[in-house]
């Protein structure tokens, strides 16, 4: 598993391989099932998560008991609940596997220390964080804005490789329509 992570972080800087064996020595490693939680609703998100392989996501749930999906993160991606993790206070949503995955995972106090010890992490770390603003920007536009259609496009541009993955019912929580009007918009759009 830390080969990978090790790739992945040499493919975004240039660490020398005695930082590259610190971040991983800090780093625990854990496999979930599908549908196993990483974190729920109540709980204080206590570790930075990698990614190695297969997905998770980041959702909300309602009344109902239906989904409200915040986030996909799959493999080579970075997940967490951030309010929670750097308030070290109870989280407002849940994290779960989609897929059988593989993570890496650091104690905020570990992955703290390892921050302020090796600045090449430090400046992905903020890349990241930065690009993740970003995102979440885009998305927050696009769902107050967007018609359900333009939604779809959005996603079937922006995540080609996620739509072969996810059941349409994740999707349609994902993009904030009903699974009825998403077939509806599938359906018109094979179609044409």
């Amino acid at each position: 598993m830390t080969i990978k992570f090790e790739s992945y972080l040499q493919s975004h800087a240039n660490f020398n391989e005695s930082d590259l064996k610190r971040i991983s020595s800090l780093a625990e490693p854990r496999v979930l099932h599908r549908n196993d939680f990483l974190l729920m609703e109540g709980e204080i998100c206590r570790h930075k998560t990698f990614i190695v392989k297969g997905m998770l996501r980041v959702f909300g749930t309602r009344t109902d008991g239906s989904e409200h999906i915040l986030l996909f993160s799959p493999e080579h991606t970075w997940t967490l609940d951030a309010e929670s993790y750097d308030k070290q206070i109870p989280s407002r949503c849940n994290i779960a596997a989609v897929e059988e995955s593989e993570v890496l995972m650091w104690t905020k106090s570990d992955f703290d220390k390892l921050l302020a010890e090796i600045p090449l992490l430090k400046s992905l770390s903020e890349q990241l964080i930065s690009r993740a603003i970003h995102n979440s920007r885009q998305r927050l536009l696009s769902a107050l804005g967007a018609t359900p259609e333009e939604k779809y496009n959005d996603f079937i541009r922006d995540s080609p490789a996620l739509m072969k993955r996810l059941p349409l019912r994740m999707i349609a929580a994902y993009l904030g329509i009903s699974l009825k009007t998403l077939t509806r918009i599938r359906h018109a759009q094979l179609h044409r």
